[in-house]
């Protein structure tokens, strides 16, 4: 007579059959053996994974969601992966993302640089024009995932310090770039310049501390004279035309068709563009993040003329992206109005720290804001190729040549 088969053997048949067939929807690309385990990289992120992945971005602003959202509405602009960093045991530790994308690496130099770079490139069309590896976020600051054992980054930077390169040349990129990263991780990257890397600024970020209390004292206490004066006879012009309202809404779906054009005038006048936010993006931010994720609406006559969106975060108010109607925004002063609005609500719903994208640094400057240094962190795949590139980034990196950046009094934390 035939035994009856054991119920919880055909349980974990059945579970690693499931496993199996989820995990081959992804596909792989490739496999490095390391002395801490492998590396491998897949274009997904199966469900058996899904814990890790949640646990690597524990209490980062920029949260597993918003990676996931940015992958989903950019998936056009950009290459997507993620590296699966396993130890000896075959535990997944960290699942790092990253993305591959052709980059202009001499785009932020100024114009004499680029003329110069245009003669070259008559004979090479790609001289500078590289495919990178590039780890962080193409829409936010960059972060290192969380290590599963420890819960910190120490061992995941030592991982992906070892990895990063064989990984590299075998996708076929020139270049690894750590994007965009906070001066507070320089404590477990500047190791990397050890392994070949170069440590650069990125343009920075800024920051306000809202030590004041309220929108009027700080106009008599933080700005010069000129710039009070300056700012109240903007806000007075605003006045005389008819009324401006605003709210503060966490999905702008209802509304996206008015609020994206608005977004799409304001990024065609910047200099740097490195990604275009869609309109699923704004939209799934509402519906996905919309505890954290809050949509400033300007009206004027019942028409939007301003948008913000921000992420509110554990006392700081992080302000991601404006959008300003060009046929009013001069007139009106759109862009200081928006901003002390803002201000405002952070001071009554008890935030201390207002933080805000790199670029349009005159006004921030004379606003009295600091800098908030980003880091990049750069070499080239290839060994016999690093000295050339580690002697050229000074002049392509691009903070050298703003002189307002130099203006702000903590220039000197860039470097």
């Amino acid at each position: 007579m035939l035994n009856a088969p054991d119920s919880s053997s055909c349980d974990s048949k059945l579970k690693s059959a499931a496993t199996e067939a989820m995990s081959s929807s992804f596909r792989t690309l490739c496999a490095i053996k390391t002395s801490f385990g492998t590396a491998t990289v897949i274009d997904g992120i199966p469900p058996q994974e899904y814990e890790t992945w949640v646990a690597g971005f524990e209490n980062y602003t920029f949260d597993h969601r918003y990676y996931e959202i940015v992958c989903e509405s950019l998936k056009d602009q950009f290459a997507y992966y993620y590296l699966f960093l396993r130890d000896a045991d075959g535990m997944t530790r960290a699942i790092q993302p990253f993305l591959v994308v052709t980059q202009d690496i001499a785009a932020g130099t100024p114009a004499f640089v680029r003329s110069a770079l245009a003669q070259v490139r008559r004979a090479i069309p790609r001289f500078l024009k590289l495919r990178c590896l590039m780890l962080g976020c193409p829409a936010a600051e960059g972060d290192i995932v969380l290590d599963r054992v420890t819960r910190s980054v120490s061992w995941t930077v030592d991982a992906l310090q070892e990895s990063l390169v064989p990984v590299a040349r075998s996708l076929k990129t020139a270049l690894i770039v750590f994007k965009d990263y906070p001066k507070y991780y320089r404590e477990n990257l500047d190791r990397l310049c050890f392994s070949g890397y170069s440590r650069v600024p990125s343009m920075p970020a800024v920051r306000m501390d809202l030590n004041f209390l309220d929108f009027e004292d700080y106009l008599k206490t933080r700005v010069s004279y000129s710039m009070r004066k300056n700012l109240r006879r903007k806000f007075r012009k605003a006045q005389r035309g008819p009324p401006i309202e605003w709210e503060v809404v966490s999905d702008i779906t209802p509304c996206i068709d008015e609020v994206y054009p608005l977004y799409r005038q304001t990024l065609s006048r910047s200099k740097f563009r490195f990604q275009e936010l869609t309109r699923s993006y704004f939209c799934e931010l509402g519906r996905r993040m919309n505890g954290r994720v809050k949509f400033f609406l300007w009206r004027q006559q019942g028409r939007i003329i301003a948008f913000a969106c921000v992420i509110a975060r554990d006392g700081v108010l992080r302000d991601t992206c404006i959008g300003l109607d060009y046929t009013v925004a001069l007139k009106y002063h759109l862009y200081f109005l928006t901003w002390r609005d803002l201000i405002g609500w952070a001071l009554k719903n008890g935030f201390h720290t207002y933080h805000s994208g790199s670029l349009n640094y005159d006004p921030k400057y004379h606003l009295r804001m600091a800098l908030e240094p980003l880091d990049l962190y750069v070499r080239s795949s290839y060994g016999c190729l690093n000295p050339l590139f580690r002697s050229i980034l000074p002049v392509l990196e691009p903070t050298r040549y703003d002189r307002i950046i130099r203006k702000f009094a903590n220039a000197s934390e860039l470097r």
